[in-house]
């Protein structure tokens, strides 16, 4: 088993020293950093799974991430994302994420979270209920957001000149990743077909999705097409 993050163990200890929601003693040995360098670069492994939980919605390129996903698996290997779902999370107010915001993270060649997507999350991020959301008890005017426009403002600046700002780039509803993959096929940006697939379940904030490289397109639209189908809405 090997760990891969944006950062060594020393500092991500470093990073998460103040946090009191972080264990700072659960934090892994990282393998591979992966942050300038393309991931078959950094882990110099081929692997038969890579399991990534609650971290596709923080790349800030996702077309080649997954991209670089694909480069470090063996044949019939696969990958398992677990993602959060928009409707029970602290990104309740954000529009979920269309084939042109991954298009352009692409076409900038994203390393880290571009000025504008740091800008939205920090302006639009709030404090939920999961359960209230469950039981449609939220409303949306009544919502209190974590942070000022002119915080906002400030991390967007600090992103323009480099900083790195852990956000949430991507907004995911399970009906909605199951659409931007068929976009993504359908247009060669994405080689995957959908392996399996669990709807978040009552009371939680988050789906599951399989994913193997393939060289079927036709098929591997229609698995997204079928995915999306099941999603309750």
């Amino acid at each position: 088993m090997f760990y891969v993050d944006h950062a060594d163990t020393a500092t991500l200890r470093e990073k998460y020293r103040a946090d009191p929601d972080v264990d700072l003693d659960a934090l892994v040995d990282v393998d591979a950093v992966w942050g300038e360098r393309p991931l078959a670069e950094a882990l110099e492994e081929r692997v038969d799974y890579v399991v990534a939980s609650h971290v596709v919605e923080h790349v800030p390129d996702l077309i080649s991430w997954l991209g670089e996903l694909a480069s470090i698996l063996r044949p019939g290997g696969e990958i398992r994302l677990a993602i959060p779902d928009r409707r029970f999370t602290f990104d309740y107010l954000r529009r979920e994420t269309r084939l042109n915001d991954v298009v352009y993270a692409h076409m900038m060649r994203a390393r880290t979270p571009l000025p504008h997507i740091v800008l939205d999350y920090v302006l639009n991020v709030v404090k939920v209920d999961g359960g209230a959301a469950w039981r449609g008890a939220l409303q949306a005017e009544t919502l209190e957001r974590h942070h000022s426009l002119a915080h906002a403002m400030a991390c967007a600046a600090q992103a323009m000149d480099g900083v790195y700002h852990d956000v949430h780039c991507w907004v995911f509803t399970p009906s909605t990743f199951a659409d931007l993959m068929v976009d993504l096929v359908s247009h060669g940006l994405a080689v995957f077909e959908c392996t399996q697939f669990f709807d978040t379940a009552p009371m939680t904030m988050e789906f599951f999705v399989g994913l193997r490289p393939t060289a079927d397109r036709g098929a591997a639209v229609m698995s997204w097409k079928v995915m999306s189908e099941a999603c309750a809405k």
